[in-house]
């Protein structure tokens, strides 16, 4: 398995209301858009890109790759993002991380690659900084129709729809980083001193 065989995904298609509602991968991180940080890591890592957003999608457009809409309205949580994302791509997997952790290490597809292989699962998620973190996924495009289902008869939680398949867990407790967020300006305040 290869990049050639992934479609990188950023979530960036919630409300964002701990930063006060503003379209979060936009608001600026170290003098870029945060979702720019994101596209950034991934861009080495995959064949191609999509950007998942409900708002600002002209803006989204502009940083040159396809912006694909929840299909479902009113904002229902990262499981539409990726429903709608799934249908879009054109490769075998497609890999689901937010547009809110800059920090993504250079080996994060690898790694998901590998433990989906050596556990021999459909789906591998992220676990790091002591749990599992979801919206860090390789998911086979193919299950979507799995998920469209899911949605349809009401289902919301991103566990649950994981739990109807088998899931490999990657281990990335060595590099917590990978899932530090920006929710609030303070946090967003924090990180860009880091950056420098």
């Amino acid at each position: 398995m290869t990049a050639a065989t992934v479609t990188g995904v950023v979530l960036a298609g919630g409300r964002a209301t701990r930063m006060g509602g503003g379209d979060k991968g936009l608001i600026e991180l170290a003098g870029r858009p945060m979702i720019e940080h994101v596209l950034r890591a991934l861009t080495p890592q995959v064949s191609a890109l999509i950007i998942n957003a409900n708002r600002n999608r002209q803006r989204y457009a502009a940083f040159g790759y396809p912006v694909v809409a929840d299909d479902m309205a009113g904002f229902q949580g990262p499981l539409a993002g990726m429903c709608a994302a799934l249908a879009a791509a054109d490769t075998e997997l497609a890999l689901f991380v937010p547009c809110d952790s800059p920090l993504l290490p250079q080996d994060l597809v690898t790694r998901l690659v590998r433990a989906r292989a050596e556990q021999d699962c459909d789906i591998a998620v992220a676990f790091g900084a002591g749990r599992l973190q979801p919206v860090f996924a390789l998911v086979p495009t193919a299950l979507a129709s799995s998920l469209r289902e899911y949605l349809a008869r009401g289902g919301r939680k991103i566990d649950r729809w994981y739990g109807e398949h088998r899931c490999a867990h990657a281990d990335f407790s060595d590099v917590p980083d990978t899932f530090i967020n920006v929710n609030t300006p303070d946090e967003r305040d924090h990180l860009a001193a880091r950056l420098g």
